[in-house]
C-alpha cells in the first residue's frame, strides 16, 4: 500500500491508512506501506507497527509548506518510492496486488512501475477528486496549472485496474474512464476502527467553555472547509452561556480564523492545536454535537472522515455542505443529525440551534453509533478490496 499519509502523522487520512493496515493483518494478509518521509537522514527506514510493515523512503516536504514548494515536492514522489524501494532490502520483492490512496495525485508514475515488475492488479482508493475540486472553489481557472494537475490526474488513473470512490454521486466522474476493457469502478465506504476513550489532554471543563455544551470541529481547517460560517454562528449565539465552540486542528486557515474570531471578540470559541488520533474520542466524550463543514462550491462529493468520528462517539452532527452530496440524504435518512445547503447565516444558524435544542439527543446518539458499525467499518473495507484484488487472479 503507497500513500503519502501513516503514522506518527495525526491528520485523519493517517488514521483511516492505519485502520486498513491493522485491518489487512486482522485477516492473515502480509502488508507493506510505503510512505514518503521528509524526517529521515537516510533513503530508506523500515519498522513494523502493529504488525504492518512500513517502509519509509526520504523525499521533499510536502506540508506546512507553499503551494509552489508543495507541488513540487509532490511531483517527485513517484521517484522518491522509486529510489527508496530499490535501495531498500525489500527491492527485489514480487507483490501481489498495489494498492494506493488519493489524495495525492502523483503516485500514479510508482504504481505503473511496481505493477508492470510484479505484474500485479492495482486498487486506487480515491477520497478527493483533484484538481477538480480547486476549481469548482475558484482557487484555479482551467488554463495551464490546471492541465498540468490533470495530466498528473490521468496518469494516475491510468495505472489502476479498480478505483474504489467514497459515494455513488462520484460514480459519474468515472464513467468515460470504466468503459476501457479491463477496468472496475464500485463506491468504497470510508472506514474507521473501533477506538477506546484513552483520555485528552484537552479538558473543556479547565477552559473558559467549561459548563456549555459544545460543538467541536476536530479536523482540517483550509480552503476546502469554509470555515467562516461556523464563526458567523458563534457570533449569532456569543451572549448565550450554555453554548461554546471548541476547534482542534491544523491548516492553512487557522491563523486567520483565529485572528477573526479575535476581531469579532468570540468569548464562545476556543482554538486548540492539533491533537494525537488516540486523544479524538477522549474530546468528542465532552461534547455534543460535532460540525462538518464543506465549501458550498464543491461539485465532488465525499463523506469526510471526521463524520465517521463523530459517529463512532455517537455526535450528532451539524453539515454544511454542498449541493447533491450524498451526505445530505445520508444524514437524513439516518436521523443522525441536520445538513444545510445554501448561503444564508440565518438558515444555517436556525437549523444549528433546532439540532442543539433537540430532545432526542440520545436517539440520535444510537443511530450514529449504529451507522458507524454497519456502514463505515475498515473490516468491511478490507473485505471489499481483497473480493476485487483476487477476482483479478481468478
Amino acid at each position: 500500500m503507497i500513500a503519502d499519509a501513516y503514522p506518527p502523522l495525526r491528520s485523519s487520512g493517517a488514521v483511516q491508512l492505519r485502520d486498513l493496515s491493522r485491518e489487512f493483518v486482522r485477516q492473515g494478509h502480509d502488508i507493506t506501506v510505503i510512505v514518503p518521509s521528509a524526517s529521515l537522514g537516510t533513503p530508506w527506514a523500515l519498522e513494523t507497527l502493529d504488525g504492518v510493515q512500513v517502509l519509509r523512503v526520504k523525499a521533499m516536504q510536502t506540508r506546512d509548506t507553499s503551494y509552489v514548494w508543495r507541488t513540487l515536492a509532490e511531483l517527485a514522489l513517484s521517484h522518491f518510492v522509486r529510489k527508496g524501494l530499490e535501495a531498500s532490502p525489500l527491492r527485489d520483492v514480487k507483490w501481489d496486488a498495489v494498492v494506493w490512496y488519493s489524495p495525492t495525485i502523483f503516485f500514479g508514475r510508482a504504481v505503473a512501475w511496481l505493477k508492470a515488475r510484479s505484474r500485479c492488479p492495482s486498487y486506487l482508493i480515491i477520497r478527493d477528486i483533484f484538481p477538480e475540486w480547486a476549481v469548482d472553489l475558484g482557487l484555479m481557472g482551467r488554463g495551464p496549472v490546471y492541465k498540468f494537475f490533470k495530466y498528473f490526474e490521468q496518469v494516475q488513473y491510468a495505472a489502476a485496474d479498480t478505483i474504489g470512490v467514497q459515494s455513488h454521486a462520484g460514480l459519474p466522474y468515472f464513467a468515460e474512464w470504466s468503459r476501457q476493457p479491463g477496468r472496475r469502478l464500485e463506491v468504497l465506504q470510508n472506514w474507521l476502527a473501533p477506538a477506546e476513550n484513552m483520555g485528552c489532554s484537552i479538558q473543556v471543563s479547565e477552559t473558559h467553555l467549561a459548563g456549555r455544551r459544545i460543538f467541536v470541529y476536530a479536523g482540517n481547517m483550509g480552503a476546502a472547509q469554509s470555515m467562516d460560517m461556523v464563526l458567523g454562528l458563534a457570533d449569532r449565539l456569543k451572549d448565550r452561556t450554555d453554548v461554546g465552540f471548541m476547534f482542534v486542528g491544523r491548516g492553512s486557515d487557522v491563523a486567520r480564523l483565529r485572528a477573526l474570531a479575535e476581531e469579532m471578540q468570540l468569548p464562545n470559541v476556543l482554538f486548540h492545536d492539533e491533537i494525537d488520533p488516540t486523544e479524538v474520542p477522549g474530546l468528542l466524550a465532552q461534547c455534543h454535537v460535532g460540525l462538518v463543514m464543506l465549501d458550498p462550491r464543491h461539485k465532488t462529493h465525499n463523506v469526510p472522515g471526521k463524520f465517521l468520528t463523530y459517529m463512532q462517539a455517537g455526535l450528532p452532527v451539524l453539515a454544511r455542505i454542498n449541493a447533491g452530496n450524498d451526505l445530505c440524504d445520508l444524514i437524513a435518512r439516518e436521523g443522525v443529525g441536520k445538513a444545510y445547503v445554501g448561503e444564508s447565516l440565518s438558515e444555517f444558524a436556525d437549523l444549528g440551534m433546532a439540532l442543539f435544542e433537540e430532545q432526542d439527543k440520545s436517539g440520535m446518539s444510537t443511530r450514529a453509533k449504529a451507522l458507524s458499525e454497519s456502514l463505515y467499518s475498515s473490516r468491511a473495507a478490507v473485505d471489499q478490496i481483497v473480493r476485487n484484488l483476487k477476482s483479478y487472479t481468478k
